[in-house]
């Protein structure tokens, strides 16, 4: 059922994220991909600046468009992509 769960946020928080960056994407899979690391990512950094919620799908998918952003912005730093 996670595993459900976390397609589903991450294929929000990607299509999200790629709305916010600007940018094509990655495609279903691709998008979905960078939207799950992204929660792990957005979680961890949740946890470090202080005590995390354990919220609801909103700030669930809040958490992890911020660090799919995060690691969109850091991928296209690497592969020297701009927005179109």
């Amino acid at each position: 059922m996670f595993i459900i769960w976390w397609i589903i946020v991450g294929l929000i928080a990607g299509f999200i994220t790629g709305k916010i960056m600007k940018g094509s994407g990655y495609g279903v899979i691709g998008d979905i991909i960078v939207g799950i690391i992204g929660a792990v990512i957005g979680g961890f950094i949740m946890r470090s600046l202080g005590p995390s919620e354990s919220g609801g799908l909103i700030y669930t998918i809040i958490v992890a468009v911020i660090g799919a952003v995060i690691l969109t912005f850091i991928l296209r730093l690497i592969s020297g992509k701009r927005a179109a």
